[in-house]
């Protein structure tokens, strides 16, 4: 984490300079005058790498300063959490990402069709929280 850190801080030094860069070569492109959407937006890549280097080194720190992705000794087992039960034969993550894909759908090309698609995120939703509860596998 300490070099995401330090890349993420290199990014903002980066981002800054290149920010004045842009800023004097459209004043001098532009017959005096700001181009205002390259440097607002250079500015705010800054900005957020900024903030993405204060937040990893905070909980960088907050974690006693050492992850197992900074030794060089640790093994790969060592850095591996539990991430939580997954259903192995579970076709709900399907339907989930078929309903998702039919609200993107409805959000282009027309909007009643993103009605159809929250009423199948609703019921891939509860279908998958509630998978265990009931059938065969529940407990």
């Amino acid at each position: 984490m300490r070099a995401n850190t330090n890349l993420f801080w290199i990014l903002f030094a980066f981002m800054v300079v290149a920010d004045a860069a842009y800023t004097i070569w459209s004043l001098i492109w532009y017959g005096g005058q700001v181009e205002w959407v390259g440097t607002v937006g250079i500015g705010l890549a800054a900005i957020l790498s900024a903030f993405l280097a204060f937040y990893l080194g905070r909980v960088h720190k907050a974690q006693g300063a050492e992850l197992p992705e900074d030794r060089l000794d640790s093994n790969i087992d060592d850095g591996d959490p539990e991430m939580g039960f997954y259903s192995p034969w579970s076709w709900w993550p399907i339907i989930l990402a078929g309903g998702g894909a039919l609200m993107v759908l409805g959000l282009a090309v027309g909007f009643w069709i993103s009605f159809i698609a929250g009423a199948v995120l609703l019921i891939a939703i509860v279908g998958w929280v509630f998978e265990y509860y009931r059938g065969y596998f529940a407990r």
